[in-house]
Formats: structure tokens, sequence, C-alpha cells
């Protein structure tokens, strides 16, 4: 009876011996772990510290601005993740862009950044469209940035979203408007015709290939590019500023007709108005002018001209919204 106890007691007995023992294994390896995952964060917390005290000054740090990853080994690191990535570059694009604007100290426009020094933008630029070849608002953005900065790096970026998205249209429309920009007016003929003939194209695509070459520098051309940049426009930004442009051109409208009665009214008096009251009786005539209360020619954001008596002229004020260049 007791071996017949003792063999139906010891299988469990062993059983038991090797459940604690494994329990003893795995409570041995957690503890590893453990001790490896909060070793990390203390030497991630002391190198962090480490940098910070021997960071050199901003200065310095932007005068050695650079990408320690290029976008091609960033493809590879991300594991898959190419999207997300894409979205991390995209976001340092932006702040690296706003930090710059924020501490220059004059008014800048979103298409003529050159003064900023944005030797990164190009590189962050690529590095967010190799990642993700279909981020259509980051050609976008650069269409609109780069050919201030750098023309030929605007020109390859969009090229390059051409090529992986030849049925994008409005990439031939930036493509088009940076030549355009450039006063190569046959090359942006070209783009906007090889655009119109994408699936889906807009008919305007075509019209605007045929006012390219004939009609390159027209105002009225460059009046409808911003028109269409901002109805087809998916960046906030970009929509703002083809509106500024528009008022602009509009503005550069006004003080043509405003010089026009300066010139009747010089002629008539043989001397220059000594303020606006004395020009308005002419200029109530011209349907594209508003004027004020006092009777002072409004620009577009509906602040005064400034009359420049010497000069017989007018110019924008400083105050004024409208891009002055």
């Amino acid at each position: 009876m007791t071996d017949a106890t003792n063999q139906a007691v010891t299988p469990d007995g062993n059983a038991g011996a090797r459940g604690a023992r494994r329990r003893g294994r795995l409570t041995r390896r957690d503890g590893v772990l453990a001790f490896v995952v909060l070793a990390g964060l203390a030497c991630s917390t002391l190198l962090t510290r480490w940098l910070d005290a021997h960071r050199p000054p901003l200065n310095v740090r932007e005068a050695v601005e650079q990408l320690y990853v290029t976008p091609q080994s960033a493809r590879r690191m991300s594991l898959g993740f190419n999207g997300l990535v894409a979205d991390w570059y995209w976001m340092r694009t932006l702040q690296y862009v706003g930090r710059k604007m924020v501490k220059h100290p004059g008014q800048l426009q979103l298409d003529d950044l050159s003064e900023l020094g944005l030797k990164m933008l190009n590189p962050l630029m690529e590095a967010t469209t190799t990642l993700d070849p279909q981020f259509m608002a980051a050609y976008e953005y650069g269409a609109v940035i780069l050919p201030a900065i750098d023309t030929d790096a605007a020109l390859k970026l969009t090229q390059k979203g051409i090529d992986a998205n030849p049925q994008a249209w409005r990439l031939y429309q930036h493509l088009g408007y940076i030549y355009w920009q450039r006063g190569q007016f046959r090359e942006a003929s070209e783009a906007y015709r090889k655009g119109a003939q994408v699936a889906d194209a807009p008919r305007w695509m075509e019209s605007m290939a045929a006012r390219m070459e004939a009609e390159g520098g027209d105002r009225n051309l460059a009046r409808e590019i911003f028109q269409r940049m901002h109805d087809e426009a998916e960046d906030e930004q970009v929509k703002e500023l083809a509106l500024k442009r528009l008022a602009q051109l509009r503005s550069f409208d006004e003080r043509d007709v405003i010089r026009r009665a300066l010139v009747e009214y010089q002629t008539r008096t043989g001397r220059c108005p000594e303020d606006w009251p004395a020009l308005a009786p002419l200029l109530r005539r011209q349907a594209l002018i508003k004027l004020d209360a006092r009777g002072a020619p409004l620009d577009p954001a509906d602040t005064a001209y400034v009359l420049v008596k010497d000069k017989c002229d007018v110019d924008l004020n400083p105050r004024s919204k409208v891009p002055y260049r």
C-alpha cells in the first residue's frame, strides 16, 4: 500500500517541482529584463543631461544644421512604418520653418523666405517624400517655398513627385508655377499641357498652357495662376498666400488707375495734389477705386494709400497687409 501510494504521489511531486523551477526561471528572466529596461532608461537620462550640458550655442547649432540620417536610411530603419516616420519629418519641417519665421524681425511672405537661410528645408522635404512618395501636401508646400531658396531643388522635388504620381495633375500645375516664376514660359506651358493630358485634369489646364506662351508675364495670367492655386490648394498657408498675391495684383491695378488720375490732375492744374480730398472728384469716377470718408483711396486690405506728393505718385501704406513685394 505504501509503495503504491508513493508511486501515485511521485509524478505529482515531480510535476510540482518542475513547475516551481520554471516559475523561478521566469522570475529571474523577468528580473533581468526589468533591470535592462531600467538601466537603459537611466543611461538615456544621463546621456540627455550630458548632451544638454555640452550643447553648443544656438548660432553654432544653426551653422552645422544637417540630417544625421539620410532619407534612404530612414526608410530602411522605419520597419515598414514609412508613413508614420514621414509624418514626423513633415512636422519637423513645419516646426523648422515656423521657428525661423518667428525669430525674423520683419514681415515675410510664404513664397519668399530667402532671408531665413533655410538650409535644412530641402533635405527635410526630400526625407519626407522619400519615406512617403504620395505625400502631396509636401510637394505643394515645396513648390511654393523652395523656388525662392533653391529653384533647381524645387524643380527636382516636384519632378520627383510626378515620377511617383504620374496621374496627379496638380503636380504638373506646381511644376508650371515654378517655371512661370522663373520666367521660363515655354517650359511652364509644356508642364501645364502635360498635366492637361492626365485623366480627370480640369479643362483650364489646357487653356493655361496656351496662355503661358502667349502672355507669360501678363498680370491677368498671374491673377489666374494665383486664383487656381487658391482654389486647388489643400494647405491653408498656400491658400492664404494666394489670396495675398491676388490682393497685391489688385493693388497694382488700383495704383495704375490712381496714377492716371494724378497725371490728369497735374495736367489740369500744373501741380500735384496736396492731399487725397483734392483728387477725390477724379477718383470717384473710377469703379475700381474705393474711398474712405475723407476721400482717400483704400487698398484691398482697406488701408489708405500713401500720397507721395514730391513725386506725384502713390504707394502702399507700410501698415497695409497687402504684400509690398
